[in-house]
């Protein structure tokens, strides 16, 4: 995929090299009509945030990839975005995990499976990660939901302990917390319904904290949990950072 040619000093640099990557993903078919309107709301969170990674986001990051590090058989979710925002640092935390990826979309053709595992195949073997792609042949549902979403793969998402799955939708996160999963998401929404349902959140941006995770996983020390983490705590500490970033500007 070609980058942006944007002087990297631009302060707006890196929210302009995720608009583009995702231009280029739609021009691919990789992406669905609503793809770019759903990125736009999660940058004005972001923006809302000061376009960083705050202090209780980068515990909640600690805590999830322990939670992955610890996980029997953990599995992370993507769907056209993610794959378009950080398909190869994701692919590259999967290949420090050892454990596979599985395309899960709500908008389902097709077109777009084809286009997201040929991107998603072109990356791993342009880096040689050892990652399974699943989603292709969905052979399993998600009790309680409805929709394209429900249909996974047996041995990815449907036998997962703990899930990863960044930019997540709340119905479906509700049906997976009822399977009994740890699930970990990222999302710039502190209030929605997938941010209040999961086991930890991270009010973050996706591209933000894949790097961070694989920063930590090549550290001297791996993180470990945290007796003390406390999820609503995470979610009521962004809303805070965000009151008093509107209360400075007023």
């Amino acid at each position: 995929m070609v980058e942006i040619a944007a002087d990297p000093t631009h302060p707006r640099y890196q929210s302009l090299l995720m608009r583009h990557r995702l231009e280029e993903a739609e021009k691919k078919g990789m992406l669905a009509g609503s793809a770019l309107i759903a990125h736009g709301r999660g940058e004005a969170y972001d923006y809302l945030l000061g376009e960083q990674t705050i202090p209780s986001a980068m515990s909640a990051t600690e805590q999830a990839l322990a939670h992955l590090l610890a996980a029997q058989h953990p599995v992370i979710s993507l769907n056209g975005n993610a794959v378009a925002l950080a398909g190869k640092e994701l692919l590259h935390l999967a290949d420090r995990l050892g454990c596979p990826v599985e395309i899960n979309i709500f908008y389902r053709t097709p077109e777009r499976m084809d286009a997201l595992i040929e991107h998603l195949s072109e990356l791993k073997d342009a880096h040689s990660y050892d990652v399974e792609i699943l989603g292709a042949q969905p052979d399993a549902r998600i009790p309680g939901l409805e929709g394209p979403r429900a249909n996974c793969v047996k041995r990815g998402i449907f036998d997962s302990d703990v899930l990863l799955v960044p930019l997540e939708d709340g119905d479906r996160c509700e049906a997976l917390m009822a399977m009994g999963k740890t699930v970990l998401v990222i999302d710039l929404n502190p209030l929605s319904r997938t941010a209040q349902m999961a086991s930890v959140t991270m009010v973050d941006e996706l591209s933000r904290v894949v790097e961070n995770m694989n920063t930590l996983m090549a550290a001297d020390e791996l993180p470990e949990f945290s007796n003390e983490y406390n999820n609503e705590h995470t979610l009521q500490d962004a809303l805070d950072h965000i009151k008093n970033f509107l209360t400075a500007r007023n």
